[in-house]
């Protein structure tokens, strides 16, 4: 080979292409096995949560409890997930996660079969997302720190923006099926393949070669806890990721909640409409995956997550003033696109500076802060939206993103570094 082709070949080998940089990753042979798995069940956790939205808000027409629906759906998160991810650094976190999948799975088949015969009420519902989300908060932790051992370390942050493309697939995939499921067959449908979907999950599980060896020891779980809150605290940025997570889920999944309230009486556009604005917005988000994962290393990830959240904001406004279809159409695609980029900036920072020993903990105290913003937002915006107005609620949410991003470009923050 002459020498000027094997410079060509290893200038190429150093700078692949933006395709192999961005899907290179599926090479990994767990990391497709669970990526599969994963797709398939959010999928039919996507339909669940469309067709619960609608039933919720068709039986009540309330914002009040469809908030309440996300509260209870995430709350568990708030109340064991610390306990999860101590859990998730002693034992087999395939375990972990098996456990959380026939939780998950039990409360959908439950769910369809009060459907089918016509016994669902409100109680119903609200109980059984609780114990659904019990076994999320549980897996979650375990799932988080299971990703990064799939892949080499190099490539984790590309793992993730993958990740995120599965879920935000499943978001465009999921809603579709839901629409079609919802108008010749009926809620239940949604329920139930919904309840099927989790095999896949099941069976890669079983299938993957884990790795983490948890470290045996005496301490309390108390103890371990104190041990993740201390670790966080002596790596600094930490800290103000877990902020920035909390804040941006706060104000910016309530947009997801409160959907069904523009779909059907803004726009006035039926199940359809909705389950439409649901894939606009997932469409977006896979965009801005699918270019994070084949980008991110051009940027500074710290820097990069709060102008994005400043943007996100913008179109946040943008959506709950708006009485344009294809206006707010629009502001769905970018808002997605952006929302995503923050979320994979903001997990891959954290994920990045966190040692294997303490990855379950440390991922426990950012979900506590991520995904607990999700049923707080939920419950104080389906609130201020039944005294105010949606858009309202809406406007609000964007009003603190911006003042938070703000805050942390104007300050000395150590975000701005990484």
């Amino acid at each position: 080979m002459s020498t000027n082709a094997s410079t060509a070949a290893a200038a190429a080998k150093a700078n692949p292409g933006f395709l192999k940089r961005t899907f290179g990753v599926f090479g990994y042979r767990d990391f497709r096995i669970v990526w599969a798995g994963a797709f398939t069940s959010t999928t039919g956790s996507w339909m669940q949560n469309v067709a619960l939205s609608w039933l919720v808000y068709s039986m009540t027409g309330s914002t009040v409890y469809l908030g309440l629906i996300g509260f209870l759906g995430d709350l568990p998160i708030l109340l064991f997930s610390l306990v999860g991810g101590v859990v998730a650094d002693r034992i087999d976190r395939r375990r972990m996660l098996l456990s959380s999948q026939y939780t998950q799975m039990f409360c959908a088949f439950v769910l369809t079969a009060l459907v089918v015969t016509r016994q669902i009420q409100i109680w119903h519902m609200l109980a059984l997302v609780f114990v659904a989300g019990v076994g999320q908060s549980f897996g979650g932790p375990a799932y988080q720190a299971l990703i990064p051992g799939l892949v080499k370390r190099e490539d984790v942050s590309k793992a993730i923006a993958l990740n995120s493309i599965q879920f935000n697939l499943a978001r465009v995939v999921g809603p579709q099926l839901a629409a079609l499921a919802m108008a010749y067959m009926g809620v239940a449908l949604c329920f139930f393949l919904n309840g099927v979907s989790f095999i896949a999950v099941v069976i890669g599980l079983y299938m993957i070669r884990a790795t983490f060896v948890p470290t045996k020891t005496e301490d309390s779980v108390m103890e371990g806890m104190r041990d993740g809150f201390r670790y966080v605290k002596s790596q600094g940025a930490l800290g103000q990721l877990t902020v920035l997570g909390f804040v941006s889920t706060f104000c910016g999944i309530p947009l997801m909640t409160l959907l069904p309230v523009f779909a059907k009486d803004v726009f006035q556009i039926g199940e359809i409409g909705y389950a439409r604005m649901m894939s606009v917005s997932g469409v977006g988000a896979i965009l801005g995956a699918v270019i994070y994962a084949g980008t991110h290393q051009r940027f500074r990830h710290g820097l990069l997550a709060l102008r994005v959240q400043l943007a996100f904001a913008f179109l946040l406004g943008t959506f709950a003033l708006s009485r344009n279809l294809w206006l707010s159409y629009a502001a769905l695609f970018l808002g997605g696109f952006c929302l995503i980029t923050l979320f994979a900036s903001i997990t891959s920072l954290v994920q990045l500076g966190t040692s294997e020993e303490m990855r379950g903990r440390v991922m426990s105290i950012f979900m506590l802060a991520f995904r607990g913003g999700m049923p707080l937002g939920n419950l104080v915006t389906g609130y201020l939206a039944s005294q105010l107005s949606p858009s309202t609620a809406l406007l609000i949410g964007s009003i603190l993103l911006a003042s938070t991003a703000t805050a942390f470009l104007a300050s000395g923050s150590g975000i701005k570094k990484l």
